[in-house]
């Protein structure tokens, strides 16, 4: 039986680089497991988003696209990163929601997702 979500991992070529990115650039919170150069986790209220080279386990590096953050305003949010020049889309809205998608260095991507 499924008791929680243990992690959610994306595979990039340079973890430190992408460590960077998700830390400085995106403001996750380093969380507790940091193995140097091979993984990174982030706590993301209470569920680690990790990364590092999945490449000798069959996962390219680039190929994720399922992760969604939760922020209090997307629009204020893509604004931020578009000025630091990351690849975001327009804020698109739905019924429920609005999210932008965002490009992480290595292609890999994921939301940014405001709740209504």
């Amino acid at each position: 039986m499924i008791t929680s979500l243990a992690f959610v991992a994306y595979s990039v070529k340079d973890v430190p680089r992408a460590t960077a990115f998700y830390r400085d650039v995106i403001g996750l919170k380093p969380g507790a497991a940091e193995f140097g150069d091979q993984w990174v986790e982030f706590d993301v209220d209470g569920v680690a988003f990790g990364i590092g080279n999945g490449e000798a386990i069959g996962i390219v590096p680039g190929s994720a696209f399922s992760a969604a953050f939760e922020v209090d305003d997307v629009a204020a949010a893509r604004e931020r990163l578009v000025a630091q020049n990351v690849p975001v889309s327009d804020v698109m809205e739905s019924p429920v929601c609005w999210t932008a998608f965002v490009t992480d260095p290595d292609g890999n991507r994921f939301a940014l997702h405001q709740r209504k």
